[in-house]
């Protein structure tokens, strides 16, 4: 099973990896990064560690054995017992299971290391998939939201019944 890490800075060169490589994947479903995201990069994951050493946000890599980048499952503006999800899986690791269990750890990893009550997420309503594990994983829609001009759902799961 791959390992959910929380992000660090070894991690910059396999994730970069990652995001090059699935680009064109990841902009089929959400608006894409922009160019300045890569050639920026290195100062971006820098940056994006000292949000995380703040607290205000978590940030978690799924990886296989070999240290690849399988996912992203990142806890944003956390507040109040509350934090949005987001998360991403490469197009290699799609279908089989892996957002879905991404997601299953970082609500668990939420709940009993972060100590959060609630999780918000949203996602388009021309990504299925994505609707599909959020459902799995007891997310419920709560009303509609636009992402960047395109029409969507946004849902939230409580942390605080028992799973």
């Amino acid at each position: 099973m791959p390992d959910l890490q929380p992000l660090a800075a070894h991690h910059a060169d396999a994730l970069l990896a990652f995001e090059r490589e699935n680009r064109a994947w990841f902009a089929r479903a959400v608006p894409d990064r922009g160019d300045d995201y890569f050639t920026g990069f290195a100062a971006r994951h820098a940056a994006l560690l000292a949000e995380q050493a703040t607290g205000g946000c978590r940030f978690h890599l799924l990886l296989d054995d070999d240290g690849t980048v399988l996912g992203r499952f990142n806890l944003v503006d956390i507040a109040d017992g509350a934090a949005e999800l987001g998360y991403r899986v490469a197009e290699r690791a799609a279908g089989r299971g892996l957002a879905t269990e991404g997601v299953r750890r970082t609500c668990a990893l939420a709940r009993a290391g972060y100590g959060l009550t609630r999780l918000t997420a949203e996602t388009t309503l021309d990504n299925p998939a994505s609707r599909a594990v959020l459902r799995r994983t007891g997310f419920v829609a709560v009303g509609p939201v636009s992402l960047d001009g395109r029409p969507g759902l946004r849902h939230v799961r409580d942390l605080t019944a028992d799973d």
